[in-house]
């Protein structure tokens, strides 16, 4: 019997573009990582806010660990869009945005959950989003923050219907 899988319908053009963004986030986590980039900050958690020392070396200890999870997450993802890969300078717009089935096993869902979140946070990150009240729907440069949330929403409640 085969693992039970979530299908999700997507556009080569956006299959190729999340795959981008997946390399360009694999190469922020990988190992030549710069802690001291703000992004990376938000990846990882601050669990005592009021006491900078206790955060600082709850942080040193477990940073590396789970950014390498991050990592590893990310290239499930990688491998799952493997197929909606291409040049997109090549295709017919016909071919570009026909839509294509993805098939994400039951097993990979988590690891694409924790990956779209991740992108969202290092995006927020970039484009200073602290809370709902920094997004701008209307400003095109939140478009793909949202757009990652609606394609988590989708994955979390194909998951929710499996389960």
């Amino acid at each position: 019997m085969s693992e039970p899988m979530v299908r999700m319908r997507m556009a080569r053009v956006e299959g190729a573009q999340l795959a981008q963004l997946v390399d360009d986030f694999r190469e922020l986590v990988g190992t030549n990582r710069d802690v001291e980039d703000p992004a990376i900050g938000r990846l990882v958690p601050d669990p005592y806010p009021e006491d900078e020392d206790s955060s600082r070396v709850f942080r040193d200890a477990t940073r590396d660990d789970l950014l390498d999870r991050r990592a590893l997450d990310a290239d499930v993802v990688r491998n799952a869009l493997a197929g909606m890969r291409g040049d997109l300078d090549e295709m017919s717009q016909n071919e570009a945005f026909a839509e294509h089935d993805l098939d994400i096993l039951l097993s990979d869902i988590d690891a694409w959950m924790r990956t779209l979140t991740a992108l969202r946070l290092v995006i927020a990150e970039r484009l200073g989003i602290e809370s709902d009240d920094d997004h701008d729907p209307e400003d095109p440069r939140f478009g793909i923050y949202d757009w990652l949330g609606y394609r988590l929403e989708l994955i979390i409640e194909a998951a929710d219907e499996l389960l």
